[in-house]
């Protein structure tokens, strides 16, 4: 479960850095080229996706720690 909480907070953080991308790029979509209203769509997109992605991998995160932790008394 870990390991799957890496690789979500890795894709996570590549939607991070393409929102910022985007937004460099275009000077804060200021210039974006005749017909590049994708643009726009990414700019609400990324981020939203970059958020569920860095979500899902602090829920498993911290699913995997419950799992693991010894039930009782020893």
């Amino acid at each position: 479960m870990r390991v799957l909480s890496v690789v979500l907070a890795l894709v996570s953080a590549f939607f991070v850095f393409y929102t910022v991308r985007l937004l460099v790029v275009t000077q804060g979509l200021q210039h974006t080229r005749v017909g590049g209203q994708g643009a726009y769509v990414g700019a609400v997109a990324f981020p939203i996706i970059a958020i569920a992605f860095g979500w899902a991998a602090v829920w498993c995160w911290n699913r995997a720690g419950r799992s693991s932790a010894p039930s009782g008394p020893s």
